[in-house]
């Protein structure tokens, strides 16, 4: 479920090392599924111990992930960088965001995490984000852009070069075309 690199292993076991007996780090995401998720990492005293919890054992130590955390730490990485800068433990979860659905499910859902995982990600640098209005019979992805999106000067680029470029790839053969239904009204909010 959650792959820890060896200097993050061993970076908790010494972390573990000066705190009270049967100790573990928990693994867990704030606000899972939604746009807003967080990942971290605490201590988990053995009395902080959920039923649910899933145990997972790694080389020195235990790590515990909560019940609801754990659909969205699939395939997620720990690791520990040590550079000119200092030393700093890095959380990738691509899945904290939207939980991940297999490749067999619904195109409808496989469309709804691919923008949740792949495209919203890249437009919330510039405070923007897109939702799923409809997928239409003939493979016509339907978006709604929101954010620093509304009334950009460079939606149509995001939209054709970027998001359907993207997703014409990705759903090869399933979908046909993206369109846009937003009413763009530039603003303050929008990005330049």
């Amino acid at each position: 479920m959650i792959n820890i690199s060896e200097s993050a292993q061993q970076h908790f076991v010494k972390l573990l090392d000066t705190q009270a007996p049967n100790t573990r780090i928990r693994v867990f995401v704030v606000n899972a599924g939604t746009s807003s998720a967080e990942c971290g990492v605490s201590y988990c005293p053995e009395d902080s111990l959920e039923p649910e919890d899933k145990i997972l054992s790694y080389e020195g130590f235990e790590a515990a992930v909560d019940e609801e955390s754990q659909p969205y730490l699939e395939d997620a990485e720990i690791d520990f960088v040590t550079d000119q800068m200092g030393s700093q433990l890095t959380l990738k979860a691509p899945n904290a965001k939207a939980r991940k659905v297999s490749s067999d499910a619904p195109l409808k859902a496989r469309i709804q995490y691919f923008i949740e995982s792949e495209v919203n990600p890249g437009l919330a640098s510039h405070g923007g984000h897109v939702n799923l209005v409809e997928l239409t019979e003939d493979g016509i992805v339907v978006l709604q852009f929101g954010g620093g999106c509304n009334g950009c000067s460079m939606v149509d680029v995001t939209l054709k070069d970027g998001i359907e470029t993207q997703m014409l790839q990705q759903f090869e053969g399933e979908v046909t075309g993206v369109k846009d239904v937003t009413e763009h009204q530039a603003g303050e909010h929008s990005y330049y």
